[in-house]
């Protein structure tokens, strides 16, 4: 018993991306991450101020197992790359039942500067 047909049917579209690009098409629920629920992450203090760099909660199928995906992987969902920053298996009893994971929004550098 898991959660995922329930992904499956309502779930956005969140394809895991190894780092030699391969992509894995997958869905999975993503939700930002409230200033309750984040006061534990660490944020970045910039010139402007700060940065709570977009954390997001991420729950998906067990079959598309973030807890092993390799250094460098990155879901992509809506056009936006999200970094892996932490991932853990829910048990229900002795079968995983569904992945959490804490995803960030990727911030990539121009390349013109």
């Amino acid at each position: 018993m898991n959660i995922a047909k329930y992904i499956q049917d309502y779930g956005r579209q969140a394809d895991l991306v190894s780092p030699s690009g391969a992509v894995s098409e997958n869905r999975a629920f993503i939700s930002p991450l409230r200033y309750k629920n984040k006061m534990y992450l660490s944020g970045v203090y910039t010139d402007i101020g700060f940065n709570s760099e977009g954390h997001c909660l991420y729950i998906g199928a067990p079959g598309c197992d973030l807890t092993a995906a390799p250094a460098g992987a990155y879901i992509l969902a809506d056009g936006i790359k999200y970094r892996i920053d932490r991932a853990e298996k829910v048990y229900a009893k002795d079968e995983v039942f569904y992945i959490w994971a804490i995803i960030r929004v990727m911030i990539e550098e121009d390349e013109n500067e």
